[in-house]
């Protein structure tokens, strides 16, 4: 059956056509779709004797997988490139014990980033952590490469790492994938006991052995397996008989990577003398990049050298036969990859360790990409210059030689300074990181009229295709309607005329960096905001440290932050902002809304029962909507000597329907702009040219209806009562802060709540059972239906 898949839908099929058995991970940009690609088609019957979940953490999820791969099932782990650091403890040492059933890790990375906070290669990773990585050129590639590594999994016992980027993922194209699979029948017997389960340090001693002695049976493999060895493609092109073809028959070659007929003599071009290398969606950028410069050589009356080009998909272990038979004969090879040197780290080990004339050319000698996403047209200003210079015999401009050849007759090593040796390491590496590479740059030598780099920069280089006029500021913000808003104006306003520090997370709520809000001083990664408040509160005691946290994030690696705080006696203040979903990767379900992806709901787990376990003595509750409630609770928390926690419970604006928009009233708006410089909501403007009699010639604030989510938190900001509409959520009212008051006793056993569903808003509330002489708001501070009333859930 054929389908339009994006590049993650795509490897999910693949992966179910291979017999996977369990599938899990942690919501991650651009990782996500493959896990609800799986839960989809389970849930709709299509994808039989498979387990999908997402888990609490990374950690959590291989080390689930790690016990099900020990019974021979086949499992994949799915996260984002910085989610296998939460995942490395558990992955560096079940590459030691080794697996049972194919055990693969889909790691998303992120150049750019675009939705990241690193840049970190997993292809680094691997390496480190001495484990295969695919990374696939295209999505076409990325789905055999799926299939591929639960074999070259089972056959060596070892975890595999498919590591697409963004561009891959995020593509689509069409592909035939089944209408039904099946998980793969686990063997008889299961799990069996063996000692090499345990890991002993005299079973780490054997381990480590296992894997350098599999390492190079892999790296054999990657060279010689019909299978694997398709994955590193090579072939040629350029030179006078491509450029006789003409323009459209040299872009069908490059597109199609087909080499000439070496058979007719007549037609076998000269051994080219330089090569290009290219590693996952370069492998792409390269090859179209080749494509136009080629037919705008063949137009021009040019040529193109003839070129030798290796597509590296299985990047460690580096294939080093491959990569030999690919060097032979060349004098240059330049190598384009993202995001880190290591094609080009490997050329030049093995151009040494071989000892052959060749230079190579990258990200270490200033003439790629320093950092983010290589593009079709930077790729082609930088193979103008290279074929230029090469052809030329012209020399490697100083900056740009250090540390390049292995064959060179500069002064050794010990006698240069780390940044002579890898330029990428020094200020004149800067410019390597631009779009299309500076014509000033370029050899006068080389620009005559026969020159590839200035013909690039006339037709396909930055200058033709690029934008040179202003852009508009477009920063992002959070969406009008957010809870998020609210919590952090409110948290604002209770500190005022103190000292603090506010510590983000990773999430929607990072966004509260941005101005008018100002509510996020540092961000590192996820968790991280929970304990850095704490060393923020130990090193400036007379500063209050406040510590933002999303629900997702506080089930996924808040709970030892604040376990720390509590033993330690940390004052800091938790703002838990609970929004029912983990939003900014596509409202995934987390373990507090019991929802789970194999379709049963289960008792959702309390972020308040969890706290008070965990020794949280002040817990208070407020609706971020209604603004009055919020400061005081905010307020309580802060004042509270300890670690004290305030929950903002209010759905994310994707999960419920929209209020009826606010309105401004053009009678009473003075054109103060505080609705816009104190919240920031999109769904407010300003009307400059608006003349009314209360704002004069200052102008207007008006109100967009197609954004507007009516939580009317800027009818509680105006001071002016300009702007009109039901106040806070389901026209919440400004009640006083409620708190939790558990049973005094922690290890006395009470009644389950009961969990509601809110089918018209699709949150979930959670009912407290009281006994009969006990209030229900002393028991919760909340009530069904409370978000009509004015308190927490």
């Amino acid at each position: 059956m054929k389908q339009l898949l994006m590049g993650n839908e795509a490897f999910a099929h693949a992966a179910l056509e291979a017999g996977v058995n369990v599938v899990a991970g942690y919501p991650g940009t651009p990782s996500s779709e493959l896990v609800e690609t799986v839960a989809k088609l389970h849930g709709a019957g299509a994808a039989r004797d498979v387990h999908v979940e997402w888990s609490t953490n990374e950690k959590a999820a291989l080390e689930m997988l790690a016990g099900a791969s020990y019974c021979g099932a086949r499992v994949l782990f799915t996260c984002k490139q910085v989610g296998l650091n939460v995942a490395s403890d558990a992955l560096m040492s079940l590459n030691y014990v080794g697996v049972g059933g194919g055990c693969v890790l889909f790691v998303a990375d992120d150049p750019g980033p675009i939705s990241s906070q690193t840049e970190q290669d997993t292809r680094r990773f691997g390496a480190f952590a001495k484990v295969p990585v695919l990374d696939p050129a295209t999505p076409e590639q990325g789905f055999a490469m799926m299939q591929a590594a639960f074999d070259l999994s089972e056959r060596y016992h070892t975890p595999v790492i498919v590591r697409p980027t963004t561009r891959i993922c995020h593509a689509s194209t069409f592909f035939d994938v089944a209408e039904e699979t099946h998980g793969r029948s686990l063997p008889e017997g299961g799990f069996q006991k063996d000692p090499k389960w345990v890991i002993f340090p005299k079973r780490a001693y054997e381990g480590h052995g296992e894997i350098n002695r599999r390492l190079g049976q892999i790296a054999w493999e990657y060279a010689h397996d019909p299978v694997l060895s398709q994955f590193n493609e090579m072939f040629e092109g350029g030179g006078e008989a491509a450029a006789a073809e003409g323009p459209a028959q040299q872009a069908a070659l490059a597109e199609a990577c087909v080499a000439p007929d070496a058979s007719d003599a007549s037609t076998v071009p000269e051994a080219p003398a330089v090569g290009i290398v290219a590693g996952g969606v370069s492998v792409a950028y390269a090859r179209e990049a080749l494509g136009l410069l080629e037919a705008q050589a063949a137009a021009a009356g040019m040529t193109v050298p003839r070129y030798r080009f290796l597509a590296v998909g299985t990047p460690y272990p580096f294939p080093v036969e491959t990569a030999a038979a690919f060097a032979e004969g060349l004098a240059d090879v330049i190598v384009f990859e993202e995001l880190d040197s290591v094609l080009e780290e490997d050329m030049l080990k093995l151009a040494g360790s071989r000892q052959l004339p060749l230079r190579v050319h990258g990200r270490l000698t200033a003439e790629a990409n320093d950092r983010g996403e290589n593009t079709t047209e930077n790729i082609a200003a930088r193979l103008g210059r290279f074929f230029d210079r090469t052809r030329a015999a012209l020399p490697i401009p100083p900056h740009e030689d250090r540390g390049a050849s292995t064959c060179s007759n500069q002064s050794s090593l010990s006698e240069k300074t780390g940044s002579e040796v890898y330029p990428i390491f020094s200020e004149s590496a800067e410019s390597a990181c631009e779009e299309a590479p500076p014509s000033s740059r370029c050899s006068s030598e080389a620009e005559g009229t026969g020159s590839l780099a200035a013909l690039a920069a006339r037709t396909i280089g930055a200058n033709a295709l690029g934008y040179d006029g202003p852009l508009p500021v477009r920063p992002p913000v959070l969406c009008a309607g957010c809870p998020h808003r609210g919590s952090f104006y409110a948290v604002k306003q209770a500190l005022k005329g103190r000292e603090a520090v506010l510590c983000g997370d990773i999430g929607c709520y990072t966004l509260g960096n941005a101005q008018p809000l100002d509510a996020v001083d540092t961000c590192l990664c996820m968790g991280a905001g929970i304990t850095m408040a704490q060393g923020f509160a130990v090193a400036e005691p007379h500063k209050k440290s406040v510590a933002f946290v999303g629900d997702s994030t506080f089930f996924a690696s808040a709970l030892t932050g604040i376990a720390n705080a509590v033993y330690n006696g940390h004052d800091v203040t938790f703002a838990i902002l609970d929004n029912a979903t983990t939003a900014m990767t596509g409202s995934q379900p987390h373990p507090g809304t019991g929802v789970t992806l194999m379709g049963e709901k289960r008792r959702p787990i309390v972020i308040e029962e969890v706290l008070r376990g965990l020794g949280v003595q002040h817990i208070g509750f407020a609706n971020p909507h209604s603004l009055e409630m919020s400061v005081a609770a905010a307020r309580a928390a802060i004042d509270f000597e300890g670690p004290a926690v305030v929950i903002f419970r209010a759905p994310c604006i994707q999960l419920k329907k929209p209020a009826e928009p606010v309105r401004i009233n053009a009678e009473a708006c003075t054109g103060c702009k505080k609705c816009i410089t104190s919240i920031g909501c999109p769904g407010i403007g300003f009307d400059e040219a608006r003349r009314d009699p209360a704002s004069r010639e200052r102008g207007q604030a008006f109100v967009d209806g197609s954004l507007c989510d009516g939580c009317a938190l800027c009818v509680q900001v105006c001071p002016f009562g300009a702007i009109e509409g039901a106040v806070g959520f389901g026209g919440a009212v400004a009640v006083e802060p409620a708190r939790y008051a558990p049973n005094p006793e922690p290890f006395q056993t009470g009644e389950i709540p009961v969990v509601l569903a809110d089918e018209a808003n699709d949150f979930q509330e959670t009912e407290w059972r009281c006994k009969p002489d006990e209030a229900l708001g002393e028991a919760l501070g909340a009530t069904r239906g409370s978000w009509e009333e004015g308190g927490a859930r």
